[in-house]
């Protein structure tokens, strides 16, 4: 019988096998979070370990969305999660009034945010309400799976005039005094 936990989800390992080796299982059986490409990757992970390829369920940000006007986004930690893990946070904000891109295109509500570890300046979460956040949140989802710094945010060049400046303008904000 495949074990569940009590709320009823389906317990899976790293490779999304259940107790009983040659059940697997994907998704929202799985529990929280109730993510269509937390599914995928969970989906992907499993059809490569039954393929015996070396897979594992290793997320290290996983994205979320609200699907509203302003967008919101975000990925990775709040100033309070951080706080409750025992990391002291460092936070930068910057506001889509004086981004370029979002002036230009008539939609500057909303801002960007970045936590990060105050004595490594690693990532450790972006939140985003503003003009495309579902999309701008994937640079913040990359930086934070290679364990990025605010440093690092920083120093990578983006283009002009564009949204994704915004997280270049907070990790400046972030980044350590030279």
């Amino acid at each position: 019988e495949v074990r569940c936990d009590p709320p009823g989800h389906v317990q899976v390992d790293e490779q999304c096998r259940t107790n009983v080796p040659h059940i697997f299982a994907i998704g929202d059986v799985t529990g929280l979070p109730y993510l269509a490409h937390r599914a995928s990757k969970q989906g992907v992970v499993a059809a490569e370990v039954i393929a015996g390829e070396p897979a594992a369920y290793d997320v290290r940000a996983m994205p979320s969305a609200v699907f509203t006007d302003p967008e919101i986004a975000w990925v990775g930690l709040s100033e309070p999660q951080a706080l409750e893990q025992g990391v002291r946070p460092k936070v930068g904000k910057f506001p889509f009034m004086a981004n370029s891109k979002a002036s230009i295109s008539g939609h500057h509500e909303g801002f960007a945010k970045v936590v990060a570890d105050e004595q490594y300046g690693e990532i450790l979460g972006v939140h985003i309400i503003g003009p495309h956040g579902y999309e701008l949140i994937a640079e913040a989802v990359a930086a934070m799976e290679s364990e990025s710094t605010v440093d690092v945010m920083m120093s990578t060049i983006h283009a002009h005039p564009t949204l994704y400046e915004a997280l270049v303008v907070v990790a400046r904000l972030l980044a350590p005094a030279a």
